[in-house]
């Protein structure tokens, strides 16, 4: 895992900076500590850097990126981990294929000059960034993988495309501008964000499984966006009659086990992170299988006990073997690190969650480990959320009569209601552009639409004007592929939403990626391989939920390796306690509040309204708040915090500057 940059002028004739090269790549120094490279393309105004972590191929020199082809036609930075490679490589070694280093990412070189792209693309398997420049089409490839895993951003300013792995790394171009636009600000403040938006203007995501393509045509940019790859669920008429139970158990057995052994190659020790729900169990339980030593193991343990996992995740570390290690958190630790992990996340968070991983990060960093395989991606794929439950039983049941169907409906608010107000909505709430698209409004979202209410009377005069008659709701359906919800079986429906909207935009981000990578740790999720994740659309609805159990099918492919209580386990979404809980939590909040939620600091940034603010609050305080809208506060109070936190770094502050200050620090330099 590194970070990687780049800038492309509309005139080939203008040269690319080195200098400024060398600082995009020196302000994402944490995902890369151990060395940078950059390259420019001379009469071409292109060029690449590269900040890298060392993780395969540990030859300092040999690993050093951008890579070069053999020709000189090819040039090409990458951020992830391609599995399959050792594989890959011998056979075009075999073809007569020159390799110079050892990396992963080479692979790509060779499969694009034999296969073009749209082959290339079927043999990356992994989570990546991918920026690839061909010379002979003057054509410039960003590539991201299929979830989101990686981040990618990209930005066109002044007759430039300017791209990196982080939203910083773009605005260290001292032609970047840096400001919030009001759209993206509402969606801060409630959470949920359009896909392949950021909150800021001008910037956008490279899209999960999806390859931008920039070619130069008289002086001025061709810009193509391209999905090469979705979660595509089969039609309901293509489902036809479902094969028996132990079919799709040993099919789900057989795909997990290989994609967490590929998640296990590395040049340095892999360790697993491990909390009390299955997901991680099952892949410390695989990963034990797999190593010949006691596999190590991170847990965090929180002090609340109505969300700590520490006595289950201590079960099944003992039962494999496992070196456990339990990161103990106290309530005011985490709002003392928030503005850290802000800087880190480049988004608002609802839940401390968040700050709780990248501390997590920080100790396994210590520890001595740069890898760890993690659950993510299992609940996504197997339907392991409330919010899935509430749906198949609302809407994928159609023999259910309506007696049957209330006691489901009571059996779900009983067992998750410390979720409610963020797992689920408080009251039911229905969407017109969304019930249009999908047939019913995603329980996954309706907690954040709700919230969405408050999110004008905290606005600024400026930014409320700018959203007049906004509808979040239809902003996140318009940007939803419908070919790819059509027809398809409710909880298919359901999946697809959130794994477009909260697996990308929030799990993979302030709860993956961004925390991780903060301090130089790279978490591998192989519950989203995607030769998995294609056997799972064809998982029968009923083999994903069966009765009261999520995950059926997950669960009895895996009954041999959990324990008991794991086996037997209801969902617990892994979650920090909101702020109203533990008067530390909250106390540490207030003074967070009293920082960045002054009368002062809110005029000088210009995006919250200081009544709307304070009315929030007022309301939150309130004797008849019931808890759940409590809970739904306390997130719209982060992400008020939050928005004027990312002022502060991001256009406060002078990132060019930073950037180069960054680098000078390192003694990274385009001399060097």
């Amino acid at each position: 895992m590194c970070g990687i940059a780049g800038v492309m002028n509309a005139d080939p004739k203008q040269p690319v900076d080195p200098e400024t090269l060398v600082a995009m790549a020196a302000i994402q120094y944490h995902r890369g500590p151990d060395g940078f490279g950059y390259r420019v393309e001379k009469g071409r105004g292109v060029g690449f850097s590269h900040a890298r972590l060392t993780i395969i191929d540990l030859d300092e020199n040999r690993g050093r990126q951008p890579f070069v082809s053999h020709d000189g036609n090819l040039m090409l930075a990458v951020n992830g981990e391609l599995y399959d490679y050792k594989r890959i490589r011998t056979e075009l070694t075999s073809r007569g294929h020159k390799f110079r280093t050892k990396s992963d990412s080479e692979i790509v070189l060779h499969l694009y000059e034999r296969l073009g792209l749209e082959e290339t693309l079927k043999h990356m398997r992994g989570e990546f960034g991918v920026a690839l420049y061909d010379r002979a089409h003057d054509r410039l490839m960003l590539i991201r993988d299929r979830f989101g895993v990686k981040p990618l951003y990209w930005t066109e300013v002044n007759g430039r495309i300017v791209f990196g792995s982080e939203i910083k790394v773009l605005f260290a171009h001292p032609d970047v501008p840096r400001r919030f636009n009001a759209k993206g600000l509402y969606h801060q403040l409630m959470q949920t964000v359009v896909p392949g938006t950021t909150a800021f203007d001008g910037i956008h995501q490279v899209k999960p499984g999806h390859v931008v393509t920039i070619e130069r045509r008289h002086g001025k940019f061709e810009i193509r966006d391209d999905r090469y790859w979705d979660m595509d669920f089969p039609l309901l008429e293509e489902r036809g009659e479902p094969e028996d139970d132990e079919v799709y158990i040993e099919a789900v057995r057989r795909e997990l086990m290989q994609a967490v052994q590929l998640r296990l190659e590395a040049d340095v020790p892999v360790a697993c992170y491990l909390s009390g729900g299955i997901d991680s169990c099952i892949t410390l339980g695989l990963s034990a299988a797999n190593q010949q030593s006691p596999v190590k193991a991170f847990t965090i343990g929180f002090d609340n006990a109505d969300y700590d996992e520490t006595a289950i995740a201590t079960e099944m570390a003992e039962s494999v073997g496992a070196d456990q290690d339990v990161m103990r958190l106290n309530a005011d630790h985490l709002y003392d690190n928030l503005v850290e992990t802000l800087w880190h996340a480049e988004r608002t968070i609802y839940n401390t969650l968040g700050v709780a991983k990248l501390l997590m990060s920080r100790h396994v960093n210590k520890a001595g480990y740069r890898v760890v395989v993690t659950g993510e991606g299992s609940d996504e794929l197997f339907a392991g959320y409330p919010a899935f439950r509430r749906d198949m039983f609302l809407h994928g049941l159609d023999t259910m009569d309506r007696a049957e169907r209330a006691s489901w409906e009571q059996l779900l608010s009983e067992s998750n209601k410390l979720f409610s107000g963020a797992m689920l909505a408080e009251n039911e709430l229905n969407d017109p552009a969304l019930n249009d698209l999908v047939g019913f409004t995603p329980s996954c979202l309706q907690p954040w639409l709700a919230t969405a209410a408050h999110v004008p009377g905290l606005m600024s005069k400026d930014m409320r004007a700018q959203v007049e008659g906004y509808e979040p709701g239809r902003a996140i359906a318009e940007a939803l592929d419908g070919d790819m919800i059509e027809g398809r079986h409710p909880l298919d429906k359901a999946q697809y939403v959130w794994i477009k909207t909260m697996l990308e935009g929030q799990i993979l981000t302030w709860g993956g990626d961004r925390v991780d990578m903060a301090n130089s740790m790279e978490a591998r999720p192989p519950f989203l391989d995607h030769h998995l994740a294609e056997l799972a659309t064809k998982i029968p609805p009923s083999m994903r939920i069966r009765g009261r159990t999520e995950k059926y099918v997950l669960r009895e492919s895996m009954k041999g390796l959990l324990p008991k209580v794991l086996y037997e386990r209801e969902k617990f979404a892994f979650m920090a306690p909101p702020a109203h809980t533990d008067p530390k939590k909250w106390a540490a909040m207030k003074a967070l509040a009293d920082q960045y939620l002054s009368d002062e600091a809110i005029e000088a940034a210009g995006l919250l309204d200081p009544a709307g603010v304070k009315a929030l609050f007022e309301l939150h305080d309130a004797e008849d708040t019931t808890a759940s809208t409590q809970v739904q506060l306390d997130a719209v109070i982060n992400h008020m915090i939050g928005v004027q936190v990312l002022h502060s770094h991001f256009v406060a502050q002078d990132v060019p500057a930073l950037a180069r200050a960054k680098a000078k620090e390192l003694g990274w330099t385009a001399a060097a």
